[in-house]
């Protein structure tokens, strides 16, 4: 073989140029030309090439220049495709398309019966052409001339004794007997009388007998001699008549292979199969009715079995593609296209379908649109991610903003789809800016698919700024008044759930869940209670691994100074029983004289906490008499409000920020229409989402710490939480009371059996209404404030 290869080559080199390569040789029945596979130099495509070696077979260059001529002249689509010849004194080439022997699968018996009269209406429709049109005897019909093309479809060859009955020096008479293996295909009056009376005969005689011998021998296998044409046991029945007079002795009563082909195609004619009219019709699809095109394409999807698998990809699916783009084939055809589709391997769906899919992106017509996005789960694997992402995507996109809503229904359903293979770029920018408009799409349907399809895509989005557009987007959606669209909320964050954090699961998510644990729905009340079950479970978990505290040891500052000391309690329900044990101890330790300063002001000492700004020792006129009885005044420091942290000050992110266009957290705060109300309300309403302010510090006029005062002990112990760590040190707001006194110390919320020591009560002073109207908001028990 390589030898070969090596003497085709140095032949090719001194003869004219060929701008074909070989490949490996192929085996063929008899003939006077070598068959190999080959391809075009210039773009790698794949060819056939016959070579004749002239030295070897000097005596068959006659037929070999026949055929070269005639191949070069004679144009039909059932007639072997040629590309380039070359012909010098040493060797002829004929470069055609890709081919394959038809006796191959003769004798393997591999073709169907549907197939096989696919195949011979084709031959036949070329020998009618032959034999009427060109007036002319081609002489070798068999196997051996007839190939199967890269479309699957019966081309023939074997034109070497092709002659015209017109022609005085035609081939046939002379060299007839120089084909190969002519004795067992010979007609009967041409083995008696010799090729000579062919001219006495009809001209379609010879072809006629040969179309016999190949239906005999497609259809059993083989075909060793004239004796064997009688046994009709594997050729259908419905063209036994038609056969039989195909081989009738007398050549001037024999049928043509045109008549063969006419009865054949009559109203339940032997042609008239769904494969031969699906071929008929399919050049003609474009222009055919809408009924019509239905009614080819039902017949497609039936013979899609016993057609070649090639015959689709060549013939059928280019006429298609056509009738898509420019015939408007519709949904139907389309969809025999994506059948066809599946069959293509990647280069093929790349060269063929792929372009013309890019094509229809860009056409605006909304049923191509909708067929494209409800058919790219079939085409989505065959097309490269940066045609999808540079290509297809930027046409897609414009379904999100269009009039029709099954158009961005159908859009935001392809997601899923395409998601994939979109870059990051895109999927964390462009495309969530076009889910948020969705969201707030005015039909629910829209919505709802929104929502499920940011559930299934979460994992596709940044890490950076998917907890904050995921909680703000499906914060939203449980305010949906349609429930399918809250119920996918809460699916969504069911299966979300370890996209977040443990603190954003506590502070943002739980809070706008729980209003859906008491939704008139009950089918949102039972997902509800599911969804909030697994972030409460998360929760607990976190919190198992957390520390008790993260306070300081008692005793020790955070600068490292010494603390009071403060008493432990005996239980745990006695929790105050620190508090009245340091302010005794403290009170204990106390002695000496009160210093005064240079301007003759009372010096206070260290130990005992200062007193209200412009306060003096001079008991003040609103300043509620003390009663006899331990109590405690109310705290002359102020509680500052707690400013709850803005959750979405831990989603720093580079990237481009989308919350704001989901409507969750920032837009309403969670609360929907209430928003509006609690603007109305003024400050003091609660707003659970939005950053409360810092309350205004309220103080009031606290007895000095005197033998005859009642002790401030709460703004003692204010002072002194301030002065170490005034940001975490803030007294609940129980402990800040002042209402009226009480005649026992009170010891977990009820009153104690008796006092330890006797503290001396000034006479009690009328308390002004203005200063009892000022603490109204805190007049609860110090006991039911817990």
């Amino acid at each position: 073989m390589d030898f070969l290869k090596s003497a085709v080559a140095s032949a090719i080199s001194k003869g004219p140029a060929f701008g074909y390569s070989f490949g490996d040789r192929v085996d063929i029945d008899e003939s006077i030309w070598t068959l190999h596979n080959g391809t075009k130099r210039e773009d790698g495509s794949k060819c056939s090439i016959f070579s004749f070696d002239v030295n070897a077979n000097k005596s068959r260059l006659p037929l070999a220049r026949n055929a070269l001529r005639k191949l070069r002249t004679l144009r039909h689509p059932g007639v072997v495709k040629v590309l380039d010849t070359v012909e010098t004194d040493s060797y002829i080439y004929i470069a055609t398309e890709r081919l394959s022997p038809l006796s191959w699968h003769v004798k393997r018996k591999s073709l169907t019966e549907e197939t096989t009269k696919w195949g011979l209406h084709n031959i036949a429709k070329t020998l009618k052409f032959i034999n009427t049109e060109a007036t002319s005897v081609h002489a070798c019909i068999r196997p051996a001339s007839i190939f199967f093309s890269e479309s699957g479809e019966w081309k023939l060859g074997g034109f070497d004794a092709l002659s015209s009955m017109k022609e005085d020096d035609s081939v046939l008479p002379t060299y007839g007997s120089l084909i190969p293996d002519s004795h067992r295909y010979m007609p009967p009056e041409v083995s008696k009388g010799g090729w000579e009376v062919i001219k006495q005969n009809p001209a379609h005689a010879v072809d006629a007998y040969n179309f016999g011998t190949l239906i005999y021998e497609v259809f059993n296998g083989s075909y060793q001699g004239s004796e064997q044409l009688t046994q009709m046991r594997n050729i259908p029945p419905s063209m036994h008549q038609a056969y039989k007079r195909l081989l009738n002795a007398n050549p001037k009563s024999r049928m043509s292979v045109g008549q063969f082909l006419d009865q054949g195609k009559r109203l339940g004619g032997f042609f008239q199969t769904a494969l031969i009219q699906v071929t008929d019709d399919i050049d003609n699809l474009g222009i055919k009715a809408e009924d019509e095109r239905n009614e080819l394409l039902g017949k497609l999807d039936e013979v899609a079995d016993d057609f070649p698998a090639d015959f689709f990809k060549m013939k059928v699916l280019p006429e298609l593609l056509k009738s898509v783009e420019f015939g408007g084939g519709g949904a139907k055809v389309f969809s025999t296209v994506m059948q066809i589709g599946t069959k293509l391997s990647d280069e093929e769906y790349e060269s063929q379908i792929m372009p013309v899919v890019v094509r229809l992106f860009a056409n605006p017509d909304r049923g191509i649109r909708v067929f494209l996005l409800n058919n790219l789960p079939l085409m989505i694997d065959h097309l490269p991610q940066k045609v999808v992402n540079d290509k297809i995507f930027p046409q897609m996109v414009t379904g999100f903003s269009d009039v029709a809503p099954i158009v961005r229904e159908e859009t935001v359903k392809s997601v899923l789809v395409i998601v994939p293979k979109l870059s990051d770029r895109v999927v964390n920018g462009e495309l969530l800016r076009h889910l948020a408009k969705t969201a707030n799409d005015d039909q629910p349907g829209i919505r709802t698919n929104t929502t499920i399809c940011l559930g299934k895509i979460a994992r596709n989005l940044g890490a950076n700024n998917r907890a904050k557009v995921l909680s703000a987007a499906f914060a939203r959606s449980l305010r949906d008044p349609f429930v399918h669209a809250r119920n996918a909320a809460l699916l969504a964050l069911s299966a979300t759930a370890d996209l977040f954090g443990e603190e954003e699961c506590a502070t943002r998510l739980l809070p706008v869940m729980c209003p859906s644990l008491v939704d008139k729905e009950k089918m949102i009340r039972d997902q509800a209670q599911k969804t909030v079950d697994i972030y409460v479970a998360r929760i607990r978990k976190y919190t198992a691994t957390m520390p008790d505290s993260v306070l300081p040891s008692p005793g020790i500052s955070a600068s490292g100074t010494s603390t009071p000391r403060m008493g432990a309690p005996t239980t745990e329900n006695t929790w105050t029983g620190w508090a009245i044990s340091s302010f005794t101890n403290k009170l204990a330790s106390a002695s000496g004289q009160m210093q005064t300063n240079g301007n003759g002001t009372a010096q206070r000492p260290s130990s005992v906490p200062p007193s209200a700004a412009g306060s003096t020792n001079k008991p003040s006129a609103s300043t509620p008499a003390p009663r006899p009885g331990m109590t405690l005044a109310k705290s002359a420091a102020s509680i500052p409000t707690i400013v709850s942290p803005d959750p979405s000050a831990a989603f720093n992110d580079e990237t481009e920020d989308f919350s704001g266009d989901w409507g969750g957290f920032e837009d309403d705060d969670g609360l929907g229409d209430s928003s509006n109300k609690a603007k109305a309300d003024g400050p003091d309403d609660d707003d659970p989402w939005g950053t409360p302010a810092i309350a205004s510090t309220t103080t009031s006029t606290s007895k000095p710490f005197e033998d005859e005062g009642e002790p401030d002990f709460a703004g003692w112990l204010a002072a002194q939480n301030q002065t170490k760590k005034p940001a975490a040190k803030v007294l609940p707001k129980g402990l800040a009371k002042s209402g009226a006194a009480a005649k026992k110390p009170i010891v977990g919320g009820r009153p104690t059996a008796s006092a330890t020591r006797k503290v001396v009560v000034p006479p009690k002073k009328e308390v002004k209404k203005e200063e009892v109207k000022s603490n109204e908001d805190e007049e609860e028990g110090w006991g039911d404030a817990w």
